[in-house]
């Protein structure tokens, strides 16, 4: 997967691949991030690429033939398919279904952007996409980006330990993850769960899935909106939900 980025700041989005699973695959040659200054593509003595908006206002505004100028030196090395993103607080929200599809896409263009905005004739013209990672306002794309390459990243085959963790991970499946435990056994008072130490496997199963979709109930009830809750699924958040009640009577 090549992810070629176009921002002011390169030295930021490159320290992306300086740690964790995005170092791994990039060790791996599973991941290249290209980071290009907007900067190089201003056509100015200042290197400038913002103006103030038309009709006034405050803060600039990112000018579009510098934009342009980027996404075409990316796409000649990406390849003319590459799809151009762009990061803003309008997009659409980026979730695990984007990063699945992020994953399963050889090389896309991410732009960040800063100060007020982008030109709307530079959206219009060149970028497929908008996205955001949720209803905050971030200085700029590059954090944004970097968060999209590391969950697009630890999707790419081979680079996870153990490549069930990506199946089991909270939004692969439409809902969030189960309850985890580790030694030792006794913490502070409190113990892990029998049906954990039993060794029965069938029991440890529908015990993770209970858990799952009653944490999910819990905690994002609007996942399950879009989840197909089958007879099992039922009983299982039924017997969950009436232990955590019995458990917890005043919440």
């Amino acid at each position: 997967m090549r992810v070629d980025v176009l921002t002011l700041f390169p030295e930021m989005v490159e320290q992306v691949t300086k740690v964790g699973i995005p170092r791994i695959a990039a060790e791996q040659g599973s991941l290249q991030v290209v980071a290009r200054q907007l900067r190089d593509f201003s056509g100015n003595k200042l290197r400038r690429v913002d103006e103030r908006p038309f009709g006034g206002g405050p803060g600039m505004v990112m000018q579009p033939e510098p934009l342009a100028l980027a996404v075409a030196a990316a796409k000649e090395a990406c390849g003319a398919d590459a799809p151009v993103l762009m990061m803003s607080p309008q997009g659409e929200r980026f979730d695990q279904r984007w990063a699945q599809r992020l994953s399963e896409t050889p090389s896309w263009i991410v732009i960040c952007g800063r100060y007020e905005g982008v030109d709307e004739r530079f959206l219009e013209a060149e970028v497929d996409a908008e996205l955001s990672m949720g209803d905050f306002v971030l200085s700029g794309g590059e954090l944004a980006v970097m968060a999209m390459i590391d969950a697009a990243t630890r999707l790419l085959p081979g680079v996870l330990g153990d490549a069930a963790s990506a199946v089991e991970d909270s939004f692969s499946v439409g809902r969030l993850d189960h309850p985890h435990y580790t030694r030792p056994v006794n913490w502070r008072g409190k113990s892990v769960p029998d049906v954990l130490l039993s060794g029965d496997h069938k029991a440890i199963s529908e015990w993770r899935l209970a858990n799952a979709l009653g944490q999910t109930w819990l905690k994002r009830p609007d996942l399950l909106a879009g989840f197909e809750l089958k007879a099992a699924h039922h009983m299982l958040l039924r017997e969950y939900l009436n232990e955590y009640v019995s458990q917890w009577p005043d919440k």
